[in-house]
């Protein structure tokens, strides 16, 4: 897409501090970031949120899901880490790309605070 803005990130027309990058797939570190490690793993596909994904998408995610991790330990996440995938206006997606957040480091607060 043309106006996307991580399309433009993964083509290369907007610079980025990139993590990682291959040829479904790019990492770099989010220019507001909320912890001490905060990154973003896109498809290079355009793919508006979760919502779009389909059956064609499943070696795709999978990937994504799986690289999250490796990616974490080497920016120095051993204790773990929170991945965040905000689906939709009402999920508070801002960027209608897929797109998911890994962070960690510090102190991290509950995603829900219980009772």
């Amino acid at each position: 897409m043309d106006n996307c803005l991580f399309c433009k990130i993964a083509r290369g027309d907007i610079p980025c501090r990139k993590i990682y990058e291959d040829e479904e797939l790019l990492a770099f570190h989010d220019i507001n970031p909320v912890a001490p490690v905060h990154f973003m793993l896109v498809p290079k596909l355009h793919l508006a949120s979760l919502n779009e994904a389909a059956e064609e998408h499943t070696a795709l995610l999978g990937r994504m899901l799986l690289l999250a991790p490796k990616l974490a330990r080497e920016q120095g996440l051993e204790n773990g880490f929170r991945t965040v995938i905000n689906t939709g206006k009402g999920g508070g997606q801002e960027i209608f790309h897929l797109h998911v957040h890994i962070i960690g480091g510090g102190n991290i607060p509950p995603m829900v605070r219980r009772g």
